[in-house]
């Protein structure tokens, strides 16, 4: 069952269920294998972030740096494609990958790559793709990335290419108003989360006074950002969950002005329920199999 659309809300249907960055409790996040187990396991849609390499391909990775995710080390920008080939993006995780799912070198996936991936499902799909930034070639990511879709064959108005139902999100204010200029507000979600300085010193691994003035510009971007959701500028609100726990009443508000909610990441039977509770129409999650097997 999906989203009805008489039914704006979701009230009476469950929510669509999107794998977080692929099923990616079960395999190294972006990889093949995770992509591919979240279709096996039923998701409505998957989410990928994407980032800009030294000869400008498109890859799906969350960090701007190798470190956490392959046994490389450094920036993503400071690589060509044909050097993050030769690295090991899934061993990190410890999870043995299929045969079928492709070897180790076969993990890595361009923009392109998962394109063909979703083709094969036999069925639609949505994909959710986050522009991450701060990105050293600005909002030239958004432009290599439109540049690709339409060069695939999808088309701004109704955001589809053949089987794939495509959106666009980013925390970023600036890439939202840039992708407005080309894709209608229905298929834009503008990200929001919490931010305090704390949290960017301990996530980022920064001092007291550089983690501060980073936080500020993160705040800076929020409140714009729900700007943008409070002036319905773009037609889906995507908060994490946390937010959605502590800020009940700007989720009412977004929810009853007709905004489509899509939360991340929503991973505990306990915010599934919320979620589901409160109508929010589509869910973000590393655990696609057991969400759907709850819902």
């Amino acid at each position: 069952m999906t989203i009805d659309d008489s039914d704006p809300l979701g009230q009476n249907s469950r929510p669509k269920v999107y794998a977080h960055r692929g099923a990616s409790s079960a395999f190294a996040e972006h990889t093949r294998a995770a992509y591919l187990k979240a279709l096996a396991d039923g998701a409505d849609g998957v989410e990928c972030d994407v980032h800009l390499t030294k000869d400008q391909h498109i890859v799906l990775l969350h960090d701007p740096n190798l470190d956490r995710t392959s046994d490389g080390t450094g920036p993503v920008a400071d690589r060509t494609l044909e050097e993050l080939r030769a690295l090991d993006f899934s061993s990190w995780k410890g999870a043995r990958i299929p045969d079928e799912y492709g070897g180790i070198a076969d993990q890595l996936l361009t923009l392109d790559e998962l394109l063909d991936i979703l083709r094969g499902a036999g069925r639609s799909i949505g994909l959710a793709i986050e522009l991450k930034h701060p990105s050293p070639y600005q909002l030239k990511l958004e432009d290599r990335v439109l540049e690709l879709l339409l060069a695939e064959g999808w088309t701004p108005d109704d955001s589809v290419l053949e089987n794939i139902q495509v959106s666009f999100m980013s925390f970023n204010p600036d890439s939202v108003k840039h992708l407005l200029q080309t894709v209608p507000a229905e298929h834009i979600c503008q990200l929001v989360d919490n931010v305090t300085v704390e949290e960017v010193r301990q996530e980022l691994g920064l001092g007291l006074l550089t983690g501060g003035a980073v936080a500020n510009v993160m705040k800076a971007a929020q409140l714009e950002g729900e700007r943008i959701l409070d002036d319905c500028e773009v037609g889906i609100a995507g908060p994490g969950i946390d937010y959605v726990r502590q800020h009940a009443s700007t989720v009412q508000r977004w929810l009853e002005s007709g905004r489509r909610f899509r939360v991340w990441t929503v991973d505990a039977e306990k915010d599934v329920a919320l979620c589901q509770d409160l109508g929010i129409h589509e869910i973000t999650t590393n655990r696609p199999a057991q969400v759907l097997a709850q819902l």
